[in-house]
């Protein structure tokens, strides 16, 4: 089994409801397939990222094992956010579920990366170490993290982060996922 850190977002309602319902779904159907959830972090609004005029987000990062390949993982990862009522829209546009595969047993591949190209397997995640949505979460969970290219720990990469840690708001503690209470 290998370690897995996978980011969830959300920020509009899709087929399984609001951003929290999606989220919960998510989990759920994470742990169909093949992924042991070890750990979720507490649930984090977030401002979004890339300039376009759209709802604050709904984050959190888990820690699972996988016996399954990171390959297989993104497909299917990609499957469940297509069951969310995902489909291709504008670059950093709002979205009822994004899933991404932050670690993977600390697998390097495609790195150092160039251009970007959209479903192509990078890991580390490319940009998880610039994204405060994204170190926030993850420090709940995996606190002694560090990033398998750059060798750096997730605090110092959040410090690096600098203001932009400010859009991050714990909204719920890990019990997020059993409660009933409402988020905006």
């Amino acid at each position: 089994m290998s370690s897995v850190l996978i980011s969830l977002g959300a920020n509009m309602p899709g087929a399984w409801g609001v951003p929290l319902e999606t989220l919960r779904q998510a989990i759920s159907e994470l742990r169909r397939l093949s992924l042991t959830v070890d750990n979720v972090s507490a649930l984090y609004e977030t401002e979004p990222v890339g300039g376009i005029s759209q709802p604050r987000y709904l984050n959190a990062v888990i820690a699972a094992k996988a016996s399954i390949s990171p390959a297989t993982l993104l497909r299917r990862l990609k499957q469940v956010e297509r069951r969310a009522g995902r489909r291709l829209g504008v670059r950093w546009g709002p979205r009822p579920l994004d899933l991404d595969i932050i670690d993977f047993a600390g697998t390097r591949y495609g790195w150092p990366q160039g251009r970007r190209q959209r479903g192509r397997l990078v890991l580390p995640h490319p940009e998880a170490h610039r994204r405060a949505f994204v170190l926030v979460p993850l420090l709940d969970v995996a606190p002694h993290w560090r990033h398998p290219v750059l060798g750096t720990s997730a605090r110092i990469l959040l410090a690096r982060a600098g203001p932009q840690r400010r859009g991050v708001r714990r909204v719920l503690d890990s019990r997020w996922i059993m409660c009933d209470q409402a988020i905006s």
